[in-house]
């Protein structure tokens, strides 16, 4: 595997892309989430891309405007469309095999991919979408979600056994479940602008959910819960960050690249 940097140009700034190449006709984009850099925290987007470069496939990383290495001014998911736009057209020159391109992105990024129609990529992988109004990760989740949650919980014996032996703080256990007695929140606007972008993708679609992740819970709470392209992973947080979590993530993504 040969990985090398380089930079392409959006709207008069350069971004800052990472390739690490692969032999086959298919690659794999990485859009960023939040303003972490296009290796990620932990490296953890660096390293995916190093296993799915090693089963023979391309994978580009970039840092939008304003972000990490690259020039330019922030604008947020919300205005991303073309820097993702003008990475996907700074792919392809540098990998002249390809023949389909799979774009991959995790919280924010799913939703700015969804809110620009997938434009230009054969197929889409979505995790975790970003479906709050505001940017403050501190919002609790949605009625829907929390009841979920402890539906969930209610069917584990491990959970059972640390609410009977009074390891479950019991204060915050009914707060959980006042919030779990509301009404269910109303279908936000950028969940509706989100649905709307993605209804213009012709393409295959996986939406991934981290059952154990806010976020993801917040998406499920505000989606078609009978949506086919659903696919959810029990025992994962927001960044697949355990052994057995990070695995399934990978093979999700292989299969969408191995799909014709």
């Amino acid at each position: 595997m040969k990985r090398r940097h380089f930079v392409v140009d959006c709207a008069g700034s350069a971004l800052a892309a990472t390739l690490d190449e692969g032999s086959g006709v298919a690659g794999l984009l990485i859009v960023t989430g939040g303003n972490e850099t296009r290796a990620s925290a932990f490296s953890s987007q660096a390293q995916i891309a190093s296993r799915i470069a090693a089963a023979g496939y391309s994978v580009m990383r970039f840092d939008r405007r304003g972000v990490g290495d690259s020039e330019g001014v922030n604008m947020g998911f919300l205005n991303e469309a073309e820097d993702i736009a003008a990475a996907l057209a700074g792919f392809r020159p540098e990998c002249p095999e390809l023949k389909r391109v799979v774009a991959f992105g995790n919280c924010d990024a799913a939703s700015a991919l969804m809110l620009s129609g997938g434009e230009g990529f054969d197929r889409l992988i979505l995790s975790n979408p970003w479906t709050y109004e505001d940017e403050q990760t501190t919002a609790p989740p949605p009625p829907a979600a929390i009841r979920a949650r402890y539906a969930a919980k209610l069917r584990n014996p491990r959970e059972l056994l640390r609410l009977v032996t009074g390891k479950v703080n019991l204060g915050d256990l009914l707060r959980s479940l006042r919030r779990a007695a509301l009404p269910s929140d109303a279908p936000s606007g950028l969940a509706a602008a989100m649905a709307a972008g993605l209804a213009h993708f012709g393409g295959p679609v996986r939406i991934l959910v981290a059952e154990r992740d806010r976020t993801g819970q917040a998406f499920l709470a505000a989606w078609n819960a009978h949506d086919a392209r659903l696919v959810r992973c029990a025992g994962a947080d927001h960044a697949y960050s355990d052994d057995v979590s990070r695995e399934w993530l990978i093979a999700q993504i292989l299969a969408a690249l191995a799909q014709e």
